[in-house]
C-alpha cells in the first residue's frame, strides 16, 4: 500500500517570512532557531526574529551548525532547548541546519544519544514541532522524514529516518536563495536534480511523486543553467526553489537509491558537501542504471521534449542531457577537487559496503552488490 505524505501546511512565496501573520505562534510560545554563522548574521534572520516579535514569540538562536550537521553540534541544540524552555524548533539554512533541527527535536524526547538512533525509524514518538525555513534550493529537507547526522567519532554519516521526523511546516521565501554562491548553486541544483530522478526510477515509486519528479526535472533542467549564470536572476532562483522543494516531496515518498547510497560515505570520508558528491557521482551512476531503468529515462525524455527514435535512443539522449549538464556547471572530477588517489582507493572497500548497509542502493531498479558498487567507485575516480 503506498502513502503520500507532506508537511501539514506549506507557504511559497516571496517574502512571505517577512509578511506571515499569525503562523509561527500556532507552534508555541518559545522557539529555538537552527542555523548557521553566516545565515544568523543576514537579514533572512533579522526578517524572521520582526515576524516572531510581531507575533510575540520568543526565540533562542543556535547558529554554530557549520557544515553538515554532528552528534555534537545536535546534543548542544538540545541542551539550549532545554535550558532555555522551548517549545518547538525553527531550522533557517541549507539541508545542515534542516537536518540539525529534525534531529535536535527527536532528542529532546528521546533517550541516549542520536548515535544509538542509526538504522532504527523514528515513527511513533511526539516530538516538538519543527518548521524549516530553506535558504538553498537543493536539500529538499524541508518535506522529508530523513535527517543525516555524521558521528564524529567513527567518522560515518547516520541516516536517519521515520515519520515523526517530517516537519510540521514548511515555508519556502522564493527570495531566501538569492545569495547563493554559484558553488553552493551548483551542489544543491544538482542534488535536487539527483533526488527527482532516483525517486522516478526508484522501485518505489508512485503516480503522484512521479508527477512531481518530471515537474522538477523539466524546472532544473532549464533554470539551474540560469541560476548558475546569473544568481540575481529572481525568476531562475524562484523555480530551482519550487523544484527542489517538489524532489524533497518524491524523495520522501519514493526514497533515494544508488547515487545517494554511494555519496554518504564518499561525503563522510573525504568531507565532500553532500550535494557535490552526488554531483560527482551522478554521472556514472546514471549510466549503469541506464539499461534496467531504460523505460522511464525514456519516459523522462519524452517528457522533456527530446527528439529520439525508440526508447533506448530516448533513454541514452537524457543521460547525455545530464552529463552534458554537469559538463557546463563546472562540476569538478575527484581527481580535480583534490582526493588523492591512493587514500581514495584504500577507502574503497569500506564505502562500498556502508553503501549497501545504507539500503537506498536497494531501491535501484537493478540489484547491486559491494562488488558493484566498488567498481563504480573505481571508474567515478577515473
Amino acid at each position: 500500500m503506498k502513502q503520500f505524505k507532506v508537511p501539514d501546511k506549506i507557504f511559497m512565496g516571496d517574502n512571505i517570512v517577512a509578511t506571515a501573520e499569525n503562523v509561527f505562534g500556532a507552534y508555541g510560545k518559545h522557539a529555538l532557531i537552527v542555523t548557521g554563522p553566516i545565515v544568523s548574521r543576514s537579514t533572512m534572520t533579522a526578517s524572521l526574529e520582526r515576524t516572531l516579535d510581531s507575533e510575540r514569540v520568543k526565540y533562542t538562536v543556535l547558529s554554530k551548525i557549520e557544515g553538515e550537521p554532528t552528534v555534537g553540534m545536535v546534543e548542544l541544540g538540545v541542551k539550549m532547548y532545554q535550558e532555555n524552555g522551548c517549545d518547538f524548533i525553527i531550522g533557517l539554512g541549507g539541508g545542515s541546519p534542516l537536518d540539525a533541527a529534525k534531529a535536535i527535536a527527536a532528542m529532546t524526547v528521546l533517550p541516549g544519544s542520536i548515535a544509538d538512533y542509526k538504522g532504527v525509524r523514528i515513527d511513533d514518538e511526539q516530538l516538538p514541532p519543527v518548521v524549516c525555513i530553506p535558504t538553498t534550493a537543493g536539500s529538499g529537507s524541508e518535506v522529508t522524514k530523513y535527517t543525516i547526522i555524521t558521528d564524529e567519532n567513527s567518522g560515518v554519516k547516520m541516516f536517519l529516518s521515520g515519520d515523526a521526523l517530517l516537519p510540521k511546516m514548511a515555508m519556502l521565501d522564493y527570495t531566501f536563495s538569492n545569495g547563493c554562491p554559484k558553488s553552493v548553486t551548483v551542489a544543491t541544483g544538482l542534488d535536487a536534480l539527483t533526488h527527482a530522478i532516483e525517486a522516478f526510477i526508484s522501485v518505489n515509486a508512485q503516480p503522484l511523486s512521479d508527477a512531481l519528479a518530471l515537474s522538477a526535472i523539466k524546472r532544473i533542467m532549464r533554470y539551474l543553467p540560469q541560476a548558475y549564470r546569473d544568481g540575481s536572476n529572481a525568476n531562475a532562483r524562484r523555480e530551482m526553489s519550487i523544484a527542489a522543494l517538489q524532489a524533497g516531496v518524491c524523495i520522501n515518498n519514493s526514497s533515494v537509491t544508488l547515487v545517494h547510497g554511494m555519496s554518504r560515505p564518499l561525503g563522510a570520508k573525504f568531507n565532500i558537501p553532500h550535494g557535490m558528491a552526488n554531483a560527482m557521482l551522478l554521472k556514472v551512476c546514471l549510466n549503469d542504471m541506464e539499461m534496467s531503468a531504460r523505460h522511464n529515462l525514456a519516459r523522462i525524455a519524452n517528457y522533456l521534449r527530446i527528439q529520439s527514435v525508440d526508447e533506448i535512443d530516448a533513454s541514452e539522449k537524457f543521460v547525455e542531457e545530464v552529463e552534458k549538464l554537469i559538463e557546463k556547471l563546472g562540476v569538478p572530477t575527484l581527481h580535480d577537487y583534490g582526493i588523492d588517489r591512493d587514500a581514495y582507493m584504500a577507502a574503497v572497500d569500506d564505502m562500498s559496503f556502508e553503501a549497501i548497509m545504507s539500503g537506498s542502493p536497494s531501491h535501484a531498479p537493478r540489484e547491486y552488490t559491494a562488488d558493484d558498487i566498488r567498481e563504480l567507485y573505481i571508474k567515478a575516480y577515473k
